[in-house]
């Protein structure tokens, strides 16, 4: 029965409740992917730096000003997590369900009173809200359904609900899977299983990967979306015209800028689910025993880094695809402007005879450069290499034959590999760019050189979150564990009066001078 001081028991240790498990939680994790959507606002203003004072501050009070700020989003949405996270189902929904409605009548009124902004202008609030405002209807009705199922095992006085455990069930599935004896033959796999994803009923994602995904995916519209945008008003009012008019200079990059949009943006979004592929290729990696796809100097990773890592994981994540979709964007629209005014514009004007003749004249450039390169490897492998040991050897052995000959060709050909040398390192500094531009957003791949991956702090937050997952949330250490705790349950109790005399006999055993000191019976 419950007290009338149970009440404000329960709100008082709702309070000091943690917001949510960011190790080993599998439940509940789309609803806390909601709730950290409905922040999705206040995350980009944190990220516009939008929480700072009016007044200009020192240089060096910004990371000051910066905690303050995402500490104050941090408490504004703490009570979404903890209404959601808590055991006193009751009191969290229905707490939760006032908070939430509260800031959703809060955002509606804004929306309607003012629906403009003064960056984008007309219906800025609503194409960036309506995102967080959709999570947080969702979270209305989910706190009204978990108040209902509450209510219903209240009003039943169902006692007997079943007893929660560590052990999750694909855990315990999975451990299962590991004694059975592995089939001769697999089944066939489909071209999306074997080219895109092949989904694991035996593996699932933390609730912190899936939060990171929700809340990035969000953001990422946010700022695609406002890329558009300012663009348009760039255009149309920072220029003080009606309409881009397409014989304009600006409309062609404009016309490039728009199309690139989307495909940065589609590129940022694959990496959001690729990212959660390379995280379950890993972690079954690492149960497996293998670290040979980690870097020598990764094989061990500091404790104390890895525990910071789970901490600093999904916002670094977040942020690097939104710095990456930026960068990433303007590479693209880099690459698309060149090719513009090199191939369509010719074409459309009238030059589109000259510009097939430079460009023949260009690829005949490169064929000749990369013949005199091949043709290096063939005289090679013709003249100065020993024949094939044996007729089924696919290449000959790295022996040198035609000494004198050898000697004459690499002088030769000295002077003129200086110059293809310096097209060669032209050509190594763009692809590692293009290649590093490319990779930016993703934190589970260095884009630091073999020997250099410590200097990439996104790819050691990776590593460090790997180890910590891997140590904690491991099926097979947690399923002997579980049988651990099984067992010790299953012991005969001994009674309190017989493992005190145990106790009191090891003691005098291990230390004889105190039996002088104790009282006669």
């Amino acid at each position: 029965m419950t007290t009338p001081m149970a009440a404000p028991t329960q709100i008082f240790f709702l309070l000091l409740h943690r917001p949510l498990d960011f190790m080993g939680a599998y439940s509940n994790r789309w609803s806390l992917s909601f709730a950290f959507g409905a922040t999705a606002t206040k995350v980009m203003i944190l990220f516009s730096e939008g929480y700072g004072p009016e007044q200009v501050l020192p240089q060096w009070a910004h990371a000051i000003v910066l905690f303050i700020g995402a500490t104050e989003v941090g408490l504004s949405s703490y009570p979404f997590f903890v209404c959601l996270s808590t055991r006193f189902q009751i009191i969290g929904a229905c707490l939760g369900f006032l908070y939430t409605g509260t800031w959703t009548v809060v955002m509606i009124v804004d929306i309607i009173q003012c629906p403009h902004g003064l960056v984008v202008g007309e219906y800025e609030k609503i194409i960036f809200y309506w995102p967080s405002l959709l999570c947080k209807v969702f979270l209305l009705g989910r706190f009204a359904y978990i108040f209902v199922q509450a209510l219903r095992v209240r009003l039943q006085m169902d006692l007997n609900q079943e007893e929660t455990s560590f052990l999750e069930l694909h855990q315990a599935q999975y451990v299962q899977q590991l004694m059975k004896k592995p089939p001769t033959e697999q089944p066939p796999k489909s071209w999306i299983q074997q080219k895109v994803y092949e989904w694991d009923p035996l593996f699932q994602f933390p609730c912190r990967m899936i939060c990171m995904g929700v809340l990035a995916m969000i953001c990422l519209y946010m700022v695609s979306k406002g890329d558009l945008l300012v663009l348009r008003v760039f255009l149309l009012q920072g220029l003080g015209l009606r309409k881009v008019k397409t014989k304009m200079p600006l409309a062609h990059p404009a016309g490039v800028w728009t199309a690139t949009t989307f495909t940065a943006c589609l590129t940022c979004v694959s990496y959001v689910f690729h990212i959660l592929a390379c995280y379950r290729k890993h972690m079954k990696r690492l149960w497996a025993g293998q670290k040979q796809f980690l870097p020598v100097m990764f094989s061990k990773c500091s404790s104390s880094q890895s525990v910071v890592t789970i901490a600093r994981y999904s916002g670094w994540q977040i942020a690097y695809i939104l710095w990456g979709y930026l960068i990433i964007h303007v590479v693209q629209c880099l690459f698309g402007v060149l090719l513009m005014y090199s191939f369509v514009l010719p074409v459309k004007n009238g030059q589109g005879v000259e510009m097939v003749k430079n460009l023949g004249i260009g690829i005949l450039t490169l064929c000749i450069i990369i013949g005199f390169i091949l043709l290096q490897v063939l005289i090679a492998a013709r003249f100065f290499l020993q024949p094939k040991i044996l007729e089924n050897d696919k290449e000959k052995p790295l022996a040198l034959d035609n000494r004198r000959g050898f000697q004459n060709f690499n002088y030769f050909f000295f002077f003129y590999n200086v110059l293809l040398g310096l097209g060669s390192c032209l050509f190594r500094l763009l692809s590692s760019i293009v290649v590093g531009a490319w990779l930016i957003a993703r934190i589970d791949r260095t884009i630091m050189p073999k020997g250099y991956e410590a200097l990439d702090m996104g790819f050691r937050t990776w590593i460090g979150m790997l180890f910590l997952d891997h140590y904690h949330t491991n099926p097979t250490l947690i399923c002997f564990c579980h049988i651990l705790v099984l067992k010790a349950r299953e012991r005969p109790q001994v009674s309190k009066k017989s493992r005190t005399r145990w106790l009191l006999l090891y003691t005098l055993l291990n230390n004889p001078s105190l039996s002088a000191l104790r009282k006669s019976q």
